[in-house]
């Protein structure tokens, strides 16, 4: 059997691409391959940005294996703990401190677009994009946190619109209504998603990590919390060799070179 995933890394940016073209169904093997090893990744200070795709340019991915969730769910024990095992990469992914991005065209369905909701980025292809989560058409409701992140990113509204209905969207309408940032045509989604990566990988690491870590869930902060969290992240990076280098560039005027070694390969 052929890994469920590709993982290359190229110039500090991990590329995690679903390996089962042209559908790239999200099997339990693929689940299984990025708890795994999403820890050594978020460990590595060489990996500065994490970009998931999937193989071909048909699919991002149609979601979820349906015909494995008996298996999955005998396996696991418990529908809680097969379903939690889901809501624990995605946690990783969202909250591990490294910038995710994600690539949506063709089918986002259902995982194919929970997973991507937990990305800090997220562009599409401008044509054939169909992005939803479509539970309601199997009598079910999203289950890896759809509900939770996507009224989040686009509002109640737009959410309560797309879940209730079981409505796929465009990459048009994905852009108007704020789930995407940018929309390129789809020879040039993969090419934009590396070079957003090398660009977010060129920033200061500590600095990108604590301003996640303020930014990533404060719908559910208060002010005071949040400007908390800001001025812990302000005293965590005064000091840093990324603080250094970003003074000496300003004062030399010319650009900063940020992640020196020992932390470049």
């Amino acid at each position: 059997m052929s890994d469920p995933y590709l993982y290359t890394v190229t110039n500090n940016v991990a590329t995690f691409s679903i390996n089962d073209a042209p559908w790239n169904l999200m099997s339990i093997e693929y689940i299984d391959r990025l708890e795994e090893q999403l820890p050594d990744v978020l460990a590595d200070e060489n990996i500065r940005a994490m970009i998931f795709t999937g193989e071909g340019l048909d699919n991002f991915s149609a979601g979820m294996n349906l015909k494995q969730i008996r298996g999955g769910v005998l396996r696991a024990g418990s529908s809680e703990e097969f379903f939690g095992q889901r809501h624990r990469v995605l946690d990783m992914i969202e909250n591990g401190g490294t910038p995710a991005i994600a690539t949506l065209f063709g089918f986002c369905l259902g995982g194919g677009l929970e997973l991507p909701l937990a990305c800090h980025f997220r562009i599409a292809a401008d044509t054939d994009a169909q992005i939803g989560l479509p539970e309601m058409d199997l009598g079910s409701v999203p289950a890896w946190g759809g509900s939770a992140r996507l009224p989040r990113v686009v509002g109640s509204s737009y959410a309560l619109d797309m879940i209730l209905r079981g409505r796929k969207i465009d990459g048009a309408e994905a852009y108007r209504i704020g789930l995407v940032t940018e929309l390129l045509p789809i020879n040039l989604l993969k090419d934009r998603a590396q070079k957003l990566g090398e660009e977010l990988a060129s920033q200061p690491r500590e600095s990108v990590s604590s301003m996640l870590g303020v930014i990533v869930g404060h719908e559910t902060k208060t002010l005071a919390e949040s400007m908390a969290d800001e001025v812990a992240a302000v005293a965590a990076g005064r000091g840093s060799a990324n603080s250094a280098e970003g003074m000496r560039a300003f004062m030399e005027k010319r650009k900063p070179v940020f992640n020196q070694t020992p932390q470049n390969p």
